[in-house]
């Protein structure tokens, strides 16, 4: 699901109806097709759809934190964590860039690595 370097989100295209799909898909969910699906590298660049900033978390996940629906130019809506201004001044429509963070260790102690959209800092701080 995500090319490390540089880091891209990899999804799946349809040959036959042109629907591209996030995380990648066995079958095209628009049209059904199982074969004819290529990987594709998605934009690194995206808006935010929505957003919701949560404040109550499991032991252990610091609070508050933001999660949103980032679309990107494929017409791909990604669901990811937020980062880049406070939780109060997100907006809809902000946009934001893909990065990667890590998120934890894996059961052999390995670091797990995962994505997340960081807002641009000038647009973040329009609001000052």
């Amino acid at each position: 699901m995500i090319n490390l370097d540089p880091p891209r989100l990899l999804g799946s295209q349809c040959q036959s109806c042109g629907n591209t799909t996030f995380p990648p898909q066995r079958f095209c969910p628009a049209c059904g097709r199982g074969d004819g699906l290529d990987e594709v590298e998605l934009s690194t660049r995206g808006t935010v759809y929505s957003f919701t900033v949560v404040r109550q978390a499991p032991p252990g996940v610091a609070v508050p934190y933001v999660l949103a629906y980032v679309d990107l130019r494929e017409q791909v809506r990604v669901m990811c964590q937020l980062t880049g201004a406070q939780p109060d001044d997100y907006e809809i429509g902000m946009e934001c860039d893909l990065e990667l963070t890590p998120f934890g260790h894996g059961p052999e102690g390995a670091e797990t690595v995962g994505f997340r959209f960081r807002v641009q800092p000038r647009v973040a701080s329009r609001r000052s």
